[in-house]
């Protein structure tokens, strides 16, 4: 029997199994398209659209929109709230008895400020009636001495007359040879000063009438009235020892003010802020002023409240710029001299009451519209 080989198949053995092919991979099913799906892929494409074409139209419109009313206004943030103000000074001197006021308090016109002690100027009135009653009693002495006057004036006609009659005997006398040339020097010399006593006489009752008269004006002997007067300078100075607000307000530096504290007359001692009218300086460039005229309506918008507008007109336009009014003015015609563009003040009122409190000083910006028909309230 003939060896097989092992690798040789025989007749016998059966054939192998063929190996079955593989089968294709299946494809992964594919889920059905929604709207919702659908609608998200194609979101990404409209944004995209919108910032291509919208975002560029935005801008020229903005763009458009800017140059077309830039021209018609003119602003400035160079502006700032202001109130009147005005410092209170005492009027006389003396010392702080009494301090009626707080820092801030809001007060009325003619609402106590602060006292200064009246006692010394009690005195006065006093003494200054006294003068009034000095005055009345000269004027009675002077009214005694005018007819004290009138009597002497009537004595000394009197010894006029007699001297005169001595005089005429002693002439007829002289005449006959009956008399010494002595005798009738003495009886002449007596009619003389019998002559100048009336003189005299009749020139202290002119004087005494002359003090006694009433002035032109007043109606009033010039003494008793100068008296009067001396007394109502005392009383009015009693009644400034009362310092009080001079109009409503708000006070400021009120803490200068303390009891015992001498106060020298005419210096400022309290300052009192008008809260209640207050107008905005804004300072305009004075390239901003071409167009700018008395009465154009104006906006008003404020650092300190944001959100806040309110309506103004310009009220005036200064005359001078800013530095034509400081202590030390711009030196133009010097050699190293530079073009510096100036600003103006210009006064802006306002249309409406502020729904804040304003504060003098408060930042501000301002815009004023300087179109055609543009007037303040419209």
């Amino acid at each position: 029997m003939d060896q097989l080989s092992p690798n040789r198949p025989t007749a016998e053995d059966p054939k192998p199994p063929k190996a079955a092919p593989k089968a294709a991979p299946k494809a992964d099913p594919v889920p059905p398209v929604t709207a919702a799906a659908a609608e998200a892929r194609d979101a990404p494409k409209w944004r995209t659209r919108i910032l291509m074409f919208g975002l560029p139209a935005l801008l020229i419109a903005g763009g458009a929109g800017w140059w077309l009313t830039s021209g018609g206004s003119v602003s400035t943030d160079n502006a700032y709230v202001q109130m009147d103000k005005v410092s209170v000074a005492a009027e006389v001197g003396g010392r702080i008895t009494e301090v009626a006021v707080r820092d801030g308090q809001d007060v009325t016109a003619g609402q106590l400020l602060f006292r200064i002690d009246g006692e010394p100027y009690r005195l006065n009135v006093a003494q200054a009636t006294a003068a009034i009653d000095a005055a009345q009693v000269e004027v009675g002495n002077l009214s005694a001495s005018a007819n004290t006057s009138a009597v002497d004036i009537a004595a000394a006609r009197e010894d006029v007359k007699f001297a005169e009659v001595t005089f005429g005997r002693q002439a007829a006398l002289m005449e006959k040879g009956f008399t010494t040339k002595a005798a009738y020097d003495a009886s002449r010399h007596a009619v003389a000063q019998a002559r100048e006593r009336v003189r005299q006489a009749e020139a202290a009752a002119a004087e005494a009438r002359t003090k006694l008269a009433a002035g032109p004006a007043s109606g009033i002997n010039p003494q008793v009235e100068a008296a009067r007067v001396q007394r109502a300078q005392a009383e009015v100075n009693l009644g400034r020892t009362d310092v009080r607000a001079p109009y409503a307000g708000r006070v400021a530096q009120a803490d200068r003010l303390q009891i015992g504290q001498m106060m020298v007359q005419g210096l400022p001692a309290v300052t009192i802020v008008d809260t209640a009218h207050p107008w905005v300086e804004a300072n305009f460039k004075e390239t901003d002023l071409a167009n700018m005229r008395i009465g154009q309506r104006a906006e008003i918008s404020f650092d300190a409240y944001p959100g806040l507008k309110i309506r103004g007109h310009v009220l005036t336009i200064g005359a001078g710029t800013g530095s034509e009014f400081s202590v030390l003015p711009a030196q133009n015609a010097t050699g190293n001299w530079v073009k510096v563009t100036q600003r103006v003040p210009v006064k802006i009122a306002f249309d409406e009451k502020p729904s804040r409190d304003m504060i003098a000083g408060l930042s501000a910006d301002v815009r004023v519209f300087t179109g055609d028909g543009a007037v303040a309230g419209k």
